[in-house]
This record gives C-alpha cells, sequence and structure tokens, in this order.
C-alpha cells in the first residue's frame, strides 16, 4: 500500500543492480515468487524452524522459507533475487510503545537529545528566537537536567530559572519539553500566554515548580503542562487548517522515514486523540502510511463515552492501521519525580509522586474498554501506579467472567513491588517495557529509589518472565532514539553508556529479547497470527542486518545496522542508497 520514499541515485541504482541476479528461469513459473532472499541467516522466531538460509515473496506475503535448494523452485523469470552473503535477515522490528506523531515533530523542532548543558539549551534557543516571527512559538524536547555536565545557575531542584530564556527570546514564547515528556519548561512570555502567575494553584496531578518567593521558575510538572500546551494550541488554532494539515503530513513522512531507517515496519503509537485517528484513516485511503501502525487512543472521557463503540478498526489483511485499543496515563515518569510510588522519593522526602488520572476515572475507561472490545494499556512507572492499575483489571476481570483473551497491558512496568510481579503472569497481563530505558535511567534510579527498592523493583525483565509475563519492547520514541538494536542491546546487557551493568541477573537472552521485538509485540497487537515471524502466509515485513546480533561478541551488537527494510514484500530502505544520496 505504500511507494519506498527513498530516492536512489544513479549510483545506488547501479550498486543495486550489481548485487541482484538476473533471476533464472528453472523453476515453474505458477509457482514464481516476486523476491528472493537466499544465502541469509535467517533468524525467522518460528520454533518449527528456527533458522533458514532463504525465503520466498509473493504479493505482500511470505510463501516459503527453507534452504536455498528448497527455495530455488520459486526463481521465475521475473522474481527479484537479493543475495544475502551471509548477513542476519529476521522479521521486521515491531515498536511496541511510541509516539509516531511525537516522533515527527521532533524532527522539526528544537532537538534537545544530546545537549550537555543548559548553556547550550539557550543557545539554539537564541538561535531559534532570531529567525522566528515575532509571535511564533519555539519548541523542543529532549532535554534531561540528569544528563549535564553541570548544573545551571541559579537553580530550582537542578532545574534553572525562566530569566535565562527570557533575555534570548523576550518575545516569542518558548515550551521545552523533558526528554520523559512529563514535564516542559517555559519561558516567561509563554508563562503569560498560559495565564501563570505566583498566585496560579497547582492543578490536581500537577506542579508548578517556584523559587524562594513562590514565583513560578518555569518548570511545569506533569499536568501543570497543560495550561502552557493549551495556550501553544490557542495559538495553532488560528493557522489555516491547509497549514496544519501539511504540517501533520511532513511529520508523518520524516517518522515513516527514519522507522524504516531503522528497521521498523510496525509501530504501536501509544496515544492518539480520536480526531488523529481520523487523519490516520485519511492518509491510509490515500495510500500514505509509510509504516504500520497499532493505534491507542488517548483521549478525555467524554469522548471516549462519545465515541469509542464507533471505532474499533482490527486488522485485515496487508492493513497499515489497527485501531483497537485505549491508552490512559495513571502516573508520571521517575526522571520528573512524577511516577506515583507507595513510599517517599528517597531523594524528596515526603513525595510519592503524581496520580495524574484519577482512579476512578481510570477504573470507568476501563469498563469503557471491555464493553466496547477493545485493549486498555494504561502508562504506569511506580510501583503504586503499577498496584492500581492491577487492583482495576484484577476487578474488571473478575466482573466480566465471559472476556477472554484480552491482553491488557501495562505500559512501562518499569517500577513494581515484588508482591505484584506475579500477578502480571497470573492475570495474563503484558508489561510493554522499553529496554533501552533501563540503561538510560540507570544513572538516577537509585538516587530516586534506594537500593533495596532499585534491585528488587526496578526493570525486573527477568522475573516478569519467570512469571509467564509476556514482554513487549520497544524505545517509548522520541524519549529515546527509536533504534531497536539499542534497546536489544540494553536488554541483553544492560550495561549503561558508562559500562556498569544495572542488574545483570534482570538480563534477556537474545532469544527472549528478539521474541520480544517481535513476535511478542505483535501478540500485544493481537497479530501474531499475521506478523511477528517469518513464517509461510505472514506478512513479509523482514529487516537484513550488517551484523549478526544473534551471534556476534555481546559488546559488537551496537555496531549493527539496517542494510535493508523491506514491508509488505517490498524494499523500502537500503543503507546503501541512503549512502549513496
Amino acid at each position: 500500500m505504500m511507494v519506498s520514499k527513498t530516492k536512489l541515485s544513479v549510483r545506488a541504482v547501479l550498486l543495486a543492480a550489481a548485487v541482484l541476479p538476473a533471476a533464472c528461469a528453472s523453476g515453474p513459473q505458477e509457482d514464481a515468487a516476486d523476491l528472493v532472499l537466499r544465502n541469509g541467516h535467517i533468524a525467522t522466531v518460528d520454533e518449527s524452524m528456527p533458522v533458514a538460509e532463504a525465503v520466498a515473496i509473493r504479493g505482500h506475503t511470505i510463501v516459503a522459507v527453507g534452504t536455498n535448494a528448497e527455495i530455488a523452485r520459486y526463481v521465475g523469470r521475473g522474481t527479484e533475487v537479493i543475495d544475502l552473503e551471509g548477513r542476519l535477515a529476521m522479521p521486521g522490528f515491531i515498536e511496541g510503545h511510541g509516539h509516531f506523531m511525537g516522533l515527527g515533530q521532533a524532527k522539526m523542532n528544537l532537538d534537545l537529545m544530546n545537549v550537555r548543558n543548559w548553556d547550550e539549551v539557550v543557545q539554539m534557543v537564541a538561535a531559534a528566537a532570531a529567525d522566528a516571527p515575532g509571535d511564533a512559538w519555539i519548541v523542543g524536547r529532549g532535554w534531561h537536567q540528569e544528563k549535564w555536565d553541570e548544573a545551571p545557575m541559579p537553580n530550582v531542584q537542578g532545574i534553572p530559572l525562566h530569566t535565562s530564556l527570557d533575555s534570548v527570546s523576550p518575545n516569542n514564547p518558548v515550551l521545552l519539553t523533558h526528554a520523559s515528556g512529563h514535564m516542559s519548561f517555559a519561558n516567561a512570555r509563554a508563562l503569560e500566554l498560559a495565564g501563570i502567575t505566583r498566585d496560579t494553584p497547582d492543578p490536581d496531578g500537577g506542579e508548578i515548580l517556584r523559587d524562594a518567593d513562590g514565583n513560578a521558575t518555569g518548570l511545569l510538572r506533569q499536568n501543570a503542562q497543560g495550561l502552557a500546551s493549551r495556550a501553544r494550541s490557542r495559538a495553532e488554532g488560528q493557522r489555516t487548517e491547509q497549514d496544519r494539515d501539511n504540517e501533520s503530513r511532513r511529520a508523518v513522512q520524516l517518522a515513516g522515514q527514519e522507522a524504516l531507517s531503522k528497521g521498523v515496519t510496525s509501530f504501536h503509537d501509544a496515544g492518539a486523540s480520536y480526531s488523529g485517528v481520523d487523519f490516520f484513516r485519511r492518509l491510509e485511503s490515500e495510500d500514505e502510511l509509510p509504516i504500520r501502525l497499532y493505534v491507542m487512543i488517548r483521549d478525555g472521557l467524554d469522548n471516549h463515552e462519545q465515541h469509542m463503540a464507533h471505532y474499533l478498526s482490527p486488522a485485515e489483511e496487508n492493513d497499515f492501521l489497527v485501531v483497537r485499543a485505549i491508552k490512559v496515563a495513571i502516573d508520571g515518569a521517575l526522571g520528573s519525580h512524577g511516577a506515583w510510588l507507595l513510599e517517599p522519593y528517597a531523594d524528596r522526602a515526603g513525595h510519592t509522586g503524581f496520580s495524574t488520572t484519577p482512579v476512578a476515572q481510570v477504573g470507568r475507561i476501563a469498563e469503557l474498554a471491555i464493553a466496547n472490545g477493545f485493549q486498555l494499556n494504561i502508562h504506569a512507572i511506580g510501583d503504586r501506579g503499577n498496584r492500581e492499575v492491577l487492583d482495576i483489571y484484577e476487578s474488571q476481570f473478575a466482573a466480566n467472567p465471559d472476556k477472554s483473551d484480552l491482553r491488557w497491558r501495562i505500559e512501562h512496568a518499569q517500577h513494581l513491588d515484588p508482591a505484584d510481579i506475579p500477578r502480571f503472569g497470573e492475570m495474563g497481563v503484558i508489561a510493554s517495557m522499553q529496554g533501552i530505558h533501563a540503561t538510560s535511567d540507570a544513572p538516577w534510579i537509585h538516587p530516586r529509589l534506594g537500593e533495596e527498592r532499585a534491585r528488587h523493583g526496578a526493570y525486573v525483565w527477568r522475573s516478569l518472565l519467570d512469571s509467564g509475563a509476556v514482554i513487549a519492547n520497544g524505545t517509548d520514541v522520541p524519549v529515546e532514539d527509536i533504534d531497536p538494536i539499542a534497546s536489544f542491546y540494553a536488554s541483553v546487557s544492560r550495561r549503561t553508556n558508562t559500562g556498569e551493568v544495572f542488574y545483570e541477573e534482570q538480563r534477556m537472552t537474545r532469544e527472549e529479547a528478539l521474541h520480544s521485538y517481535t513476535l511478542a509485540n505483535a501478540f500485544a497487537a493481537f497479530e501474531e497470527d499475521v506478523k511477528g515471524s517469518i513464517t509461510p502466509g505472514k506478512l513479509a515485513d523482514i529487516v537484513v542486518l550488517s551484523h549478526n546480533i544473534m551471534t556476534v561478541p555481546e559488546e559488537e551488537i551496537p555496531n549493527a545496522r539496517v542494510d535493508m527494510t523491506i514491508l509488505g514484500g517490498r524494499v523500502v530502505y537500503r543503507r546503501d542508497a541512503a549512502v549513496a544520496q
């Protein structure tokens, strides 16, 4: 349903032609495949044939998997043959939890992921303000105070004051979202437009950080972000509908290009509004969705009650848009002190985080979801948040004994009380976790939780797997880079960028990590019958890697690159072509 967005240069075309031998006509033409991959190490993630040499594809479907000799019969006069030259081929990566539009928008806004300190952020804002119209919002995402090489001065709780941004952008409102997405920093102009003064009370489930005199510093935690984001939305509403549509389409294109270049062929989008789903539906009808989307609807209770019954869209053949899940957030993130904990933070006395959506409201949404045949996926990071969600699920399961195979999920499930770990396997609750978060977050987990809670409840992959739980892997992009190889490496090594290993007893094996990124993610979307393994009859979504991440020494896994991405039987990304542009 889509075409490759990669434009091959003449040199790239010649290179591609050189590695695609002319198809022979030895096989019976009625059995001829459109595409054959041969001479590879194919990790199928199919227990009936875990490893193969070749695969035949007809249309968007895999028709045969086996040895080179067995697949030779599928090569006809019109068959494209790709010699893998011993490289690893595997099912296309499935991003188990990310934010698709957020990925695209991050490509169009200030990228603060790799700034070394706050001074660099200020410099980037200054450059943007110099080119921005007088009333335009300057937005960015990715900063994280725990990663800076020095603390800003002056600061409150390690966070700077908005005066540093005011000096370089006095007229343009600035809103910079934390890497986690659970707090934002605003300059004076943005605070003014949001109506935030020293007298503005903290909203339920949020906090306006203040200095010693009670003045807003610019930091908005959790639900307090809504005050500024609504002000920005009002400004966006003044733009023409065509301009907004063009920008959204550009975000989709950029997100798709980035995902395909990283070998991601399917994407679990963790939160689109009903209007966002309508937008995706328009793109699907125009064949303009670049990868397969499994969308979770995140919207207000009133909208759920009005619209939920009309939006269920299970998977169909070669589908690029599936809508059958509801997303809710019950707490915030650990880095922003927003995760809801059973006991106070070790580094913030008396503070246990935030309940960002009232438990009763979450329960009502759960009732609507189970009544309307939707999967429910609830964001919970802290041990209190996870317990509350498990209690809600247990109550709904008990009240609906006729409902089976629900596959309800907890998104993140990062910090658990040991007593709650067995409940995942016992109840059939999927732990939708992100391997890369463990190694990225490791430096501040101990300060936030202390040694005891960290050791026995933080990113306990092994404990969950041993309980019988299914773990779905991902990156939470744009919180982290969408790169599945980095998250795969974190899952099997738990090694941070400083070389330390974060509780090695909780590692996954490579086979488990591969399963979590392919077949487990397909299962978590009710799609294991059509994707997640290289099996005859399934969709031909395949990625080819430069290194065999299943066999190379562990320290070499991060060196692997995506050489080729195949989506629905079509080569939509080639690394040599991208390099040659």
